[in-house]
């Protein structure tokens, strides 16, 4: 058995069925030694879509994703893919051939220092120097991806390393890092402290962030949530948290969020903030969550709490194992005038939108598009007007939200539903995107057929990057730049090139239908949705 062997031996102790990658000269004995195994290679077309498809099959399966790329350029593409993953704490497993160990700091064809080119963007980064020290390191960057504050880990593996025989081959059982102990359960003094605010609370309320779906702990916050009548927000991360049309769920908050969802957040006497950063887009000012109220927050990372905002009760522990300790500890409290309050917030509060009638209403499609979309689907939003829309207007039922929102990265949605396509194949999977972040990815339509996976995409376009335009309208006086999406494809040609389904939908008539068609499809679809340019979200 040689290194690459080994390297393929470990993913199948871990169960992986999927490697997205791209291969090249100094990964080439890891795909050699691959094609002995039962694991499925997806050829991305370009490289950080490999880190973007890992990325969506785990968010729907919990499983770490898994890419594998070569030295220099394959390297230093997936870095991006990587920032994406691990601003959203997101499990990867990011492989990465290298030139031959004898060569390094040689400034040799294709060599890149990876692991110090993504020092900032990973959990931990692993240079391989001994082929047999490569089913430790596997067991220990797969235990580090997937515990505490998840995130991607980055395993180096030179050419001649992957090479070179090994003495004999034993995955460990177990991992014993002195330094890595990340703190599951939460202080049992801390838990005493917030049920005891929780039981004086007036106008409680708990604000959800990604790291609740990361712990898998939805089903806990919502029982508690129901239990004592807690209402409850989210940040764009903790989309799904709730189902949307729960009637203790207020909306996202932050900058582009639900209006009443924000006053919500800053009129409660107790906020209960959970897997969040506090990050600006949340919250836009951290002081207004500490004004006159008790702010608790809870985090399985200590380096978050108190790095934007104090907290008046800090609480380290996995959500999952939290909630579940919460639910043991029974309290009363009674708070129906709060409740009131929020429900005539959020009748009243809605933002009114005026949409032009020659073109799609991107918000009310998005809404029509919901109401048909499969109870358990998986709706994968870009970046840019659309991922707001897609924000403020999809309704999640039992199934999954997922976006970018720590890195905003452009591209993310196509690559990322095809990932989450392979890992739950039974279930509705739609991407949303607009034709700025669609001509991002558009390449990964041959992946989707070659290896016949089946998302179905919609394009807002309004051939400009709206997002960056509508700042542009209100900061320089309609002065734009570098923001014409001229010379885009004809997508309709586009999809027939890649032999691939293609409607277009010009305004709200037949809308219905159409989507209707779009999603009774077993095939890839590309619906081109024509939206006016001057829209604002």
């Amino acid at each position: 058995m040689i290194g690459a062997d080994a390297m393929v031996k470990c993913l199948e102790a871990e169960n992986v069925e999927y490697v997205f990658g791209y291969p090249g000269v100094a990964i080439c004995p890891f795909y050699n030694s691959i094609l002995e195994s039962d694991i499925q290679t997806i050829l991305i077309r370009t490289e950080q879509n490999a880190a973007h498809a890992a990325s969506g099959l785990t968010r729907v399966s919990g499983k770490p994703g898994v890419c594998a790329v070569t030295s220099g350029p394959g390297a230093t593409n997936v870095i991006t893919g990587i920032a994406t993953a691990f601003a959203d704490s997101i499990p990867l497993i990011c492989i990465t051939g290298q030139v031959d160990s004898s060569l390094l700091g040689s400034d040799v064809f294709q060599e890149a220092d990876i692991t110090g080119a993504v020092e900032s963007f990973v959990k931990y980064s692993y240079l391989v120097k001994d082929a047999n020290e490569i089913p430790r390191i596997f067991k220990e960057a797969f235990y580090i991806a997937n515990s505490g504050r998840k995130g991607p880990v980055l395993i180096d593996v030179p050419i001649d390393v992957q090479n070179a025989p090994l003495r004999d081959f034993a995955y460990p059982e177990a991992v014993n890092l002195r330094t890595y102990k990340p703190t599951v359960k939460g202080h049992a003094v801390q838990i005493k402290k917030v049920v005891g605010e929780l039981a004086k609370a007036k106008r409680p309320i708990i604000c959800a962030g990604g790291g609740v779906l990361l712990s898998d702990a939805e089903k806990e916050l919502r029982a508690f949530a129901e239990e004592y009548k807690i209402p409850v927000v989210s940040t764009m991360m903790g989309i799904g948290v709730m189902p949307t049309r729960h009637p203790m769920y207020y909306g996202m908050v932050g900058n582009n969020g639900k209006p009443y969802a924000n006053r919500a957040m800053n009129e409660s006497d107790l906020l209960v903030m959970v897997g969040a950063r506090v990050a600006d887009r949340a919250v836009s000012q951290p002081d207004l969550i500490t004004e006159n109220k008790i702010l608790v927050h809870i985090d399985v990372d200590p380096a978050e709490i108190g790095k934007n905002v104090g907290a008046a009760i800090p609480l380290v522990g996995d959500a999952k194992h939290i909630f579940a300790d919460l639910a043991k500890e029974k309290f009363t409290c009674e708070h129906t005038e709060w409740i009131e309050t929020l429900n005539e917030y959020r009748a009243t509060m809605e933002r009114k939108r005026d949409p032009n009638p020659e073109y799609v209403d991107p918000a009310e499609f998005i809404r029509m598009l919901s109401e048909q979309m499969a109870d358990d689907a998986v709706y994968v939003a870009d970046v840019g007007q659309n991922q707001i829309w897609s924000c403020a207007c999809h309704v999640v039922k039992n199934g999954r939200f997922l976006t970018t929102g720590g890195m905003g990265t452009m591209g993310y949605s196509i690559p990322a539903a095809m990932g989450a396509k392979l890992a739950v194949p039974d279930r509705q999977v739609v991407a949303v995107c607009g034709d700025g972040s669609f001509q991002m990815s558009m390449m990964e339509l041959a992946t989707m057929r070659q290896f016949n996976v089946p998302v179905k995409i919609i394009v807002l376009k309004n051939n400009y990057l709206g997002m960056v335009r509508q700042y542009q309208h209100f900061t320089y006086a309609d002065k734009y730049s570098v923001v014409d999406l001229s010379g885009s494809p004809d997508l309709e040609k586009l999809a027939m090139a890649y032999d691939m389904k293609f409607m277009r939908l010009h305004t709200m008539e037949g809308a219905q239908d159409a989507i209707e068609a779009f999603l009774a499809q077993d095939e890839s679809v590309l619906l081109e949705c024509i939206i006016d340019p001057t829209d604002l979200v």
